[in-house]
């Protein structure tokens, strides 16, 4: 019994720290203007060398947990900087652990947990999703796979509800892929496209 409570103080203090790290790291990505396009952050990733595909990974995840990176850049800079297919397996494995995570997290410290990390206007706008029962699996399914609701912070609604994790990961795991591929192929291609004007 001691050593399950000591595991549960150990997680819980690991996972507040990851946080900390994440937030740390955005205050950081704000400052420092990694965040501004997709060529800095692309700059930014390039730094680290073999180990680039991990950092990369390990942001995408960062991005999901705390909402406020903007995901279009960093699914755009996995393109152009890994190329199409290396740049979307990137893309859709940090994704797909990030969205896991905010799940068992919201899961584990509930709704004002989940309040503080996507906000109060956020929770109030999406929350009432819960309230429509087991319809809410349906519509959060079509979001994860269209990309064209906030689905970052419906994994965080998704949470709160009795969804269970196996359903949940079946949802991200089908679901990412396409949504994944419409937007950060189709961002580059519309990118690409407003280019050839320029030059």
């Amino acid at each position: 019994m001691q050593r399950k409570k000591l595991v549960n103080i150990l997680l819980k203090f690991s996972t507040w720290i990851g946080l900390a790290v994440f937030c740390l790291f955005i205050l950081y990505g704000y400052k420092t203007g990694l965040f501004s396009s997709a060529e800095s952050f692309r700059e930014f990733i390039l730094r680290f060398g073999m180990w680039s595909g991990l950092i990369f990974v390990l942001i995408q995840i960062a991005q999901v947990i705390v909402p406020i990176i903007p995901g279009a850049v960093s699914c755009v800079a996995g393109i152009v900087i890994f190329g199409p297919w290396v740049g979307f397996l990137y893309n859709y494995i940090g994704i797909c652990i990030g969205s896991i995570l905010v799940f068992l997290l919201s899961k584990k410290y509930g709704k004002d947990f989940v309040k503080g990390i996507i906000g109060e206007k956020s929770y109030n706008k999406y929350i009432g999703w819960i309230d429509r029962g087991r319809k809410f699996d349906t519509m959060f399914a079509l979001a994860i796979f269209f990309p064209v609701a906030p689905d970052d912070l419906l994994c965080y609604i998704a949470g709160l509800t009795k969804m269970k994790l196996e359903k949940f990961v079946a949802i991200i795991l089908l679901g990412k892929p396409m949504s994944i591929a419409l937007y950060s192929l189709g961002l580059t291609s519309v990118g690409q496209y407003l280019l050839s004007f320029i030059k």
